[in-house]
């Protein structure tokens, strides 16, 4: 097992391994692994892999669309005293990053690319005994699990939203399906990228268990909540209604609110039961971690026997209002895969669809176990577009600061009666982001571009 990690070292001071007295480094990296230091002999070396929580799971997916969202504001004086790349991107500045700057929210990404490779790679070479092929499963169905997550991730962040009609030829993200170094990827179609996350999550589907052995590993049930996830930006609501059933049947628990106690840092000692798949995005940032609510999202909790904002917020003296940790323990942002999020996927399509009974009746379930107990008044809708405005403001609500909202703002400003202009006020000055604008996608870090020479994106 150590020569493994030694050839992972050695491609580069690792994002997650080594958190501090390391110069960060990008996908493609100058030191090159010693393939001789590196030769993984049983299925639990690998197995181990994907068992580096600080890998896979925490603090490990971008942030960098969750800190351009409309859900937090800061003040001028933490503003101030931010990093560049949080205060650009804070006010969508066409250029985020320093000159020559390794940014995480890309390098983290394609370390887990990287781990899933190494892992898929080495698998074909490894003897295993006849017993043990529902481990060798396993593995292999949690890597390409792990590398679609972090493709999508990517693709989330760094291309522009999907349309169909423009997909082929927009730009996607490299597809590094080797470990290999020396391999030098073009970026992709931004189809043939979502193409590839659906290929490795419905391969992977075969492979995986119904439930994982911990939270933090995938799992059938995570794997067609992320398809779930993927086919709603696709616009494929069908096939996003079909894979959140096929979750939901796996694991359908919601949490009753009443009780939880409202104010706590964290509400859940370990996991919240609702947890199908935990992650957490890169935490690093300080102007995220000491937001405050928007009050244009504040004041959509009008209800007062609605339990949510004890739980997700916290009321400082000075009447500023901050974000608690819906899911994760250690208080870090949450961006895994859960199952209020699979409901509001589920009643979404249903509502695209026309089906309004189902739409309200998933919509509903979720809602009681929010509400203080006996006062709950189930919602009700004329029409399916009606049923679907409720899901959207509920969907805000329910899954604010879970890594989402950035995607959902991409989604919906293709829809005139959803679009949002973002708005900013920093020192007086007032900044916007229109729907659709070109800033929608990050811009690809430097070091990248003059190592691979990819197409940087225009903003």
């Amino acid at each position: 097992m150590k020569n493994i990690i030694y050839k992972i070292l050695s491609y580069g001071c690792i994002a997650g391994l080594l958190l501090s007295g390391c110069k960060k480094q990008d996908a493609f990296l100058d030191t090159k692994p010693n393939i001789a230091l590196a030769v993984p002999s049983t299925l639990q070396d690998l197995q181990l892999l994907l068992q580096d929580d600080n890998v896979f799971n925490a603090l490990s997916f971008p942030a960098l669309g969750e800190l351009s969202t409309d859900d937090y504001y800061t003040t001028d004086a933490l503003w101030a005293t931010s990093t560049s790349t949080e205060r650009n991107s804070y006010v969508w500045a066409k250029q985020i990053y320093d000159a020559g700057q390794n940014v995480n929210d890309w390098s983290y990404s394609y370390t887990q690319v990287y781990y899933a490779n190494t892992i898929l790679d080495d698998l074909p070479k490894i003897n295993y005994t006849s017993n043990q092929q529902s481990l060798y499963n396993e593995i292999k169905g949690s890597a390409l699990f792990f590398r679609a997550m972090a493709f999508y991730g990517l693709v989330d962040n760094f291309t522009l939203p999907y349309n169909s009609a423009t997909a082929g030829t927009d730009l996607g993200i490299p597809l590094r399906l080797s470990s290999d170094i020396n391999t030098k990827y073009p970026r992709a179609s931004l189809q043939a990228s979502y193409n590839q996350i659906l290929q490795d999550l419905q391969t992977c589907l075969t492979l995986l268990p119904a439930k994982p052995s911990l939270i933090t590993l995938p799992s059938k049930g995570a794997a067609y909540g992320l398809l779930s996830r993927v086919y709603l930006v696709l616009g494929n609501y069908n096939q996003s209604l079909k894979n959140a059933d096929s979750c939901l049947s796996i694991n359908n628990t919601l949490q009753d609110f009443n009780n939880l106690t409202p104010g706590n840092l964290v509400p859940y000692p370990n996991y919240s039961p609702e947890d199908i798949f935990h992650g957490s995005l890169s935490g690093y940032y300080i102007i995220h971690r000491t937001a405050h609510v928007d009050s244009n999202l504040y004041k959509l909790f009008n209800d007062p026997n609605d339990l949510r904002p004890g739980v997700f917020f916290h009321y400082y003296s000075t009447g500023q209002i901050g974000f608690l940790s819906q899911f994760d323990k250690n208080g870090n942002t949450y961006c895994g895969i859960s199952t209020d999020e699979i409901y509001l996927n589920k009643a979404e399509c249903e509502a695209r669809l026309g089906d309004l009974t189902n739409a309200m009746a998933d919509l509903n379930a979720l809602l009681v176990t929010r509400w203080k107990t006996g006062t709950f008044v189930p919602y009700n809708a004329a029409t399916a577009d009606d049923a679907l405005i409720q899901i959207l403001i509920e969907r805000r609500k329910e899954l604010v600061m879970t890594g989402l909202r950035w995607g959902d703002l991409r989604r919906l400003n293709k829809d005139v009666r959803f679009a949002v202009t973002l708005t900013r006020v920093v020192n007086g000055i007032t900044y916007t982001l229109p729907p659709n604008d070109p800033r929608y996608a990050m811009p690809i870090p430097d070091p990248e571009i003059q190592l691979s020479g990819i197409q940087q994106n225009q903003r």
